[in-house]
């Protein structure tokens, strides 16, 4: 997962880029960055977070109305300087552009584009795939001026080679800006409008949080299949260039999304609420016996409060967060995680102390933070530590974007509820079931009626993952991995 921002407006765009970045920062901690426009393109990439990288000094020169800017979680790329985003083409026109997503042919479309078309790709990142797919296609054209019809054909030559989930936003120097969502609109894109002067100024961005930060309004979901371009003269063209079953991804709801965004017309914290509210009906037919309910801090709070109403129990946040420490699942490597856990979280020992605890958390994926967690709660005197996960077990390898790529990566692979419980050192663990997590989402809009549910269920959406394909995609991973400890990161 990563997240993306566009805009064209009608002054400096690099507070807005920056306030719109610092509401998406959750969707990754790896690296960000931000291309600018005034007539020549004007960059600013680094590791880390966005407010260490984007200092008043550094951002002297990002000048211009029209900006791109992008926070990185990295699936394909090793995370480095070389693979920040936005990236840049000096031709056809010049383009710079930004993705969230995951190509998952990406080492057969990189051959491809090195010997048939003598493109040189200088990172291990999937999105220059899709750039130079997208240029390609542009400088076939032939003119000096691009019409919709030209952006449109550029992204079908996208979709009819990418294989994966994508959703990109770029801006073509003196051209216009553009926007487009994969067909099965798998990660998620908004735009909106903000009536600021003799022309309105448009921004595109990964969460609806993000253009509300930023005072847009008017606010709309890119469609699945569907390609925006806003022209030179700031006229708005779409159009949807390939139809097929819209797939949003369930995990946007679990974890990724934040409570106070719209993904798919879907509140997020409605979402989590209604997903607390079924689960706490399967704990109640576990007739357990339960003194405090305590939430993982934060996605886990919603559900959890709903649980404790539900079932008349104690509340009570009794996980402390360092909000200094980032997301755990999205740090690069496990020893980051497992040492980050209880940096993150300390426990409040009188809360817990002889009591029979309910843990509720957005998910168990590796089993590493919840392990340590339950051994934090036994620490501090727990009687019972019962673990809740208000979505269901994960246990297939994501091609998506979200950083579980291999089989061997879930604690639930292979595993029933007991044995994750013996796992991670807990009296019992509880999952959500799919069909739950499915309906909670419909609940607030009943339209959707397809999901990519993959890593819960193992049925991929595109219909083009091949199991040779996970094989390489999981090799590929490992590979990464390996080089990772050899490094010592």
């Amino acid at each position: 997962m990563c997240g993306v921002i566009g805009i064209w407006g009608n002054g400096p765009v690099i507070r807005d880029l920056y306030q719109g970045l610092l509401a998406i920062q959750h969707r990754g901690q790896d690296s960000a960055g931000v291309i600018t426009f005034d007539g020549r393109f004007h960059t600013k990439k680094g590791n880390g977070l966005v407010h260490d990288i984007f200092t008043p000094e550094a951002v002297q020169h990002l000048r211009g109305s029209i900006g791109v800017g992008h926070t990185r979680y990295p699936t394909i790329g090793g995370g480095g300087g070389e693979d920040a985003q936005p990236f840049q083409l000096n031709s056809p026109f010049g383009i710079i552009m930004a993705h969230n997503g995951n190509v998952a042919n990406y080492r057969e479309l990189r051959d491809e584009l090195f010997q048939e078309h003598h493109r040189l790709l200088n990172s291990d990142c999937d999105l220059e795939i899709i750039l130079n797919i997208f240029a390609e296609s542009l400088a076939h054209e032939r003119t000096k001026n691009l019409a919709p019809e030209h952006i449109f054909r550029a992204v079908e030559a996208v979709t009819e080679k990418v294989r994966g989930s994508y959703s990109v936003v770029a801006y073509i120097a003196e051209q216009g800006l553009v926007a487009f969502r994969d067909p099965y609109g798998i990660k998620p894109l908004v735009y909106g409008v903000r009536r600021d002067g003799l022309l309105p100024s448009y921004a595109v961005a990964s969460e609806t949080v993000s253009l509300n930060i930023m005072n847009f309004g008017e606010i709309k979901d890119v469609a699945a299949g569907e390609v925006l371009f806003l022209d030179k003269g700031r006229t708005l063209h779409k159009k949807r260039i390939r139809r097929a079953c819209p797939s949003p991804c369930l995990f946007e709801w679990v974890y990724f999304a934040r409570p106070d965004s719209f993904i798919d017309k879907v509140n997020v914290y409605k979402c989590r609420v209604n997903l607390g509210r079924s689960l706490a009906q399967e704990i109640r037919r576990r007739k357990l016996a339960i003194d405090v309910v305590v939430p993982v801090p934060d996605s886990a709070r919603d559900a959890a409060i709903e649980i404790a109403r539900k079932l008349n129990l104690k509340y009570s946040e009794a996980l402390v967060k360092n909000r200094y420490i980032g997301r755990t699942f999205i740090m690069p490597a496990a020893d980051q995680r497992k040492d980050s856990v209880r940096q993150k979280l300390n426990p409040i020992a009188s809360e817990i102390r002889g009591k029979k605890v309910l843990v509720v958390d957005d998910s168990i994926v590796r089993g590493n933070t919840s392990k340590v967690i339950v051994e934090m709660l036994r620490e501090c005197g727990a009687k019972k530590v019962y673990f809740a996960s208000y979505s269901p077990p994960l246990r297939h390898p994501c091609v998506y974007g979200i950083d579980m790529q291999t089989k061997t990566e879930f604690v639930a692979q292979d595993a029933d509820e007991a044995a994750v419980a013996r796992k991670i050192g807990a009296d019992k663990v509880i999952y959500q079931s799919l069909d739950a997590l499915k309906k909670a989402v419909r609940t607030e809009n009943p339209k959707i009626t397809n999901f990519c549910a993959a890593c819960f269920d193992g049925i991929y959406p595109t219909g083009d993952i091949t199991p040779d394909l996970l094989e390489d995609i999981e090799a590929d991973r490992k590979l990464h991995q390996d080089s990772q400890l050899e490094l010592g990161i």
